[in-house]
């Protein structure tokens, strides 16, 4: 039996998109490998989304090749889509597939010829060593197989399971694509418009992976707010349109399934309404995280980047959040060094963090993308101004997650055990994550995937300690 493994990188879409290859392969006979150095074919699913993402996807796969030169590399994903020539010209690579063909791997997989074993040939040099000479194994050239990623209309979905943690959280993407063009992001050309997974096959994995023990799930997008746009309602006579939004979509979850925590991923602060807030105040199955993307506090800035908000309205919605919802986790992205920036404006980034309830910051250097408005800008920053920026915006970051741990102190949360644990001072613990995002040492050790009540009683290098309460209390 064949064997394969998936080297994955990126965000949680890339992970579903692995999740999704990874069913389709097994469902093929092909049995998952439990290291690289093993695997027959390895699967490298990429991200484009910065030049540092580039690179350590290129990294990857030299890597890849030179512990296990026998291995058959299919490279996907998102460089693959931006620039398949690129990686196929790397050692070891037999498909480049992009994002618009990624349903084909499976089949690929299977009529790939093996790489044949050491063998003397004219221009070819068999496995070993003679006389001195390095040797390789014999293989054809990369193919290339990509399309028109905007004319891609399905979503390729199977839930993450396995991971991060353990996976203790399956991740389901629900969405995918975007149909906003930000000046200084590649992912539209790479990930093609925005299409949603219909709500009952929402309604029908979520309800599978309820009976198969998830009590937490996490939903996933590349822009998660625009969730149901691009679903068709049906005709009048239908019970159920099947076009539903996002706060809809969550309403029937919980009506409709039995999971006991529901979280989304990132969703742009112009999609994080008061009827969404007051639904996340109404239940608290719903976990009080919300990460909206900032990337600037200087309304020149947000214009240039194509933004379809100003500061103000940023400061608006993360208001909101904070008044109906005072133990919410809120998180921002910056970009640091966008083309342009001046020090008026990274200040008025500065100030508007400091300002605001966040209780986390992603802090992003700016990588020109190709293809896109930004990468072709003048009045570029400097490498070594960019840098101090972001380290002054994520030492801000720091203290805002070190205040926002601390205020947990007292505090009964509810927590999910997850698959890790260790020893200290004080002795055993397991980690743990509140539904508000907060990571939590919970006194003993407990198998992953409880829910418990915890009371936060320390703090231990950084690390919130916590003792169990009885369901009762």
């Amino acid at each position: 039996m064949e064997t394969f493994f998936i080297e994955q990188f990126g965000c949680r879409a890339t992970q579903a998109d692995a999740a999704a290859i990874e069913r389709q392969l097994c469902e093929r006979g092909l049995a998952a490998s439990p290291d690289v150095s093993s695997a027959d074919v390895v699967v490298v699913n990429t991200c484009t989304v910065t030049a540092a993402a580039d690179l350590q996807a290129r990294q990857a796969i030299h890597k890849i090749h030179r512990g296990n030169p026998a291995a058959r590399i299919v490279v996907t994903g998102c460089y693959a889509q931006r620039a398949p020539e690129d990686l196929a010209r790397l050692k070891g690579v037999a498909w480049v597939v992009g994002n618009s063909h990624t349903p084909e791997i499976p089949r690929l997989i299977e009529e790939m010829t093996p790489v044949l074993p050491p063998r003397w040939e004219t221009g070819f040099v068999p496995l070993g060593k003679v006389e001195g000479a390095p040797l390789s194994l014999k293989r054809d050239p990369a193919k290339i197989l990509t399309g028109n990623i905007f004319e891609q209309r399905e979503l390729l979905i199977a839930p993450v399971e396995g991971g991060e943690a353990g996976h203790t959280r399956p991740v389901l993407k629900i969405q995918d694509g975007c149909d906003s063009r930000c000046s200084y992001c590649v992912i539209p050309q790479v990930r093609g418009p925005s299409r949603s997974l219909a709500p009952d096959r929402v309604i029908a994995e979520i309800r599978k992976l309820a009976a198969g023990g998830a009590r937490e799930v996490v939903l996933s997008g590349i822009d998660l707010g625009s969730y149901g746009r691009n679903l068709k309602p049906r005709a009048v006579h239908r019970e159920r349109s099947m076009r539903t939004e996002l706060g809809e979509l969550l309403r029937r979850i919980l009506d409709e399934t039995p999971i006991e925590r529901l979280r989304i991923s990132s969703i742009e602060p112009t999609d994080v309404t008061e009827d969404l807030i007051a639904l996340f105040a109404a239940s608290e199955r719903l976990a009080r995280h919300f990460h909206m993307p900032l990337q600037s506090g200087s309304n020149r800035l947000l214009a240039a980047m194509h933004r379809w908000y100003r500061a103000e309205h940023y400061a608006r919605r993360a208001e909101l959040v904070r008044e109906w919802l005072p133990d919410a986790a809120i998180g921002a992205d910056v970009i640091a060094g966008f083309p342009g920036e001046t020090e008026e404006d990274y200040r008025a980034t500065l100030a508007l963090v400091e300002r605001l309830p966040l209780t986390y910051l992603h802090v992003f250097s700016f990588s020109p993308r190709p293809g896109t408005p930004a990468a072709e800008m003048q009045d570029r920053v400097s490498s070594e101004v960019i840098t101090r920026r972001a380290q002054a915006l994520r030492a801000l970051g720091e203290e805002k997650k070190t205040a926002f741990r601390a205020a947990q102190a007292g505090r009964t949360l509810r927590v999910l055990t997850l698959n890790r644990d260790g020893e200290d001072a004080s002795g055993p613990w397991t980690r743990a994550l509140s539904g508000n995002y907060v990571d939590v040492r919970v006194a003993g050790r407990w198998p992953a995937n409880q829910m418990l009540g915890v009371r936060i009683h320390s703090t231990l290098s950084g690390k919130l300690m916590g003792q169990p309460v009885p369901a009762s209390a």
